[in-house]
């Protein structure tokens, strides 16, 4: 069965168990997400990148039934569980029905989108106990998350690995980005491996790497009583390899260019402070560089599927995220 006859249905209101009067539809990269009054269905796109697969019905659904279950460590009472559509004998899909299995889907609570914290710092709605009560939860989680077996040397050389991948997808001449400050970039980082690649090894050798959320934005954080973190990256388990602080620092990143700095700044040292894990600025200043690069190159993507549009959106994006990792050069 292709995917629109899928999306085609998945679109009637009458099919959910809510009955909402109308369907809210997002397509992203990798998914459709079905929203309803107080429901989420995410569907998988049956697609297969050098990063994930999802070309099989078997795929599809472990990659589910891996989305409920490690968003369950930090928005358990978010993730529902997951949902077959199948196919009945006179040809009718059904959402959690009987039938021939054609495919799964992630089900979840909607939560209120003027509480998500990006939108929360574009309102100027964010108080100080909303942010002590994020980084409560985040400090809680990686304190109790175990350390991962990872040589401080594989752990150094997954940074030179991602900075050439960065450097390389940043580069095509496609994107038309400036190319010297791409290559200026690049070179601060690997100035930095070379220099102070210690500090990196040091954080191995420390057992400080853990499996961790692997995409901390705003967008993800929803600032409820208590706070709820959704959309962990669950389809490639390397991408969530990291150190905390690595993914704090991208957080504030994130935070600083909505123009709220000073809010992943406290979370990080509200973690810092309690567990007892100090960091130099140079190694911090180090992360933010790379995660903005990263982010650089996760925009150009876009411009590579035929669905999107806007090809200039997400160029000024790039280029945001790139004039945004100039700042931390001279800490690098």
């Amino acid at each position: 069965m292709h995917i629109d006859e899928k999306i085609a249905f998945l679109r009637q209101p009458a099919i959910y168990p809510d009955k909402p009067k109308c369907i809210e539809v997002i397509e992203t990269h990798m998914s459709w997400v079905f929203l309803t009054k107080n429901l989420v269905y995410k569907l998988k796109k049956p697609v297969r990148y050098e990063f994930l697969d999802f070309s099989t019905l078997e795929d599809r659904q472990k990659d589910c039934e891996w989305e409920v279950s490690l968003n369950r460590r930090l928005a358990g009472r978010i993730y529902l569980g997951t949902v077959p559509l199948t196919i009945q004998e006179n040809g009718k899909l059904q959402l959690d029905g009987e039938g021939r299995l054609v495919d799964w889907l992630v089900q979840m609570r909607r939560l209120p989108a003027d509480r998500m914290l990006d939108a929360a710092i574009r309102e100027g709605t964010v108080s100080a106990e909303d942010v002590l009560k994020v980084s409560q939860v985040l400090t809680d989680f990686y304190r109790h998350s175990l350390p991962l077996l990872i040589s401080p040397a594989e752990y150094r050389r997954l940074f030179e690995e991602r900075i050439q991948s960065n450097l390389s997808e940043l580069s095509d001449n496609r994107y038309a980005l400036p190319k010297a400050q791409v290559e200026r970039l690049t070179a601060a980082q690997r100035q930095f491996l070379a220099e102070q690649g210690y500090l990196l090894e040091q954080r191995a050798r420390d057992g400080r790497i853990i499996d961790a959320h692997g995409d901390l934005r705003p967008q993800h954080i929803c600032l409820t009583a208590p706070p709820v973190i959704i959309d962990c990256l669950e389809f490639n388990r390397e991408f969530r390899i990291l150190d905390p602080v690595d993914e704090l620092a991208y957080l504030a990143m994130e935070c600083e260019r909505l123009g709220a700095p000073h809010i992943g700044e406290q979370i990080l040292e509200h973690y810092s402070e309690t567990v007892g894990d100090a960091c130099s600025v140079e190694l911090i200043g180090f992360y933010k560089a790379f995660r903005a690069c990263l982010r650089a190159k996760i925009a150009v993507w876009h411009i590579a599927d035929h669905q999107v549009q806007d090809h200039q959106h997400w160029l000024r994006l790039a280029q945001t995220y790139l004039d945004l990792a100039e700042r931390y050069l001279p800490r690098c």
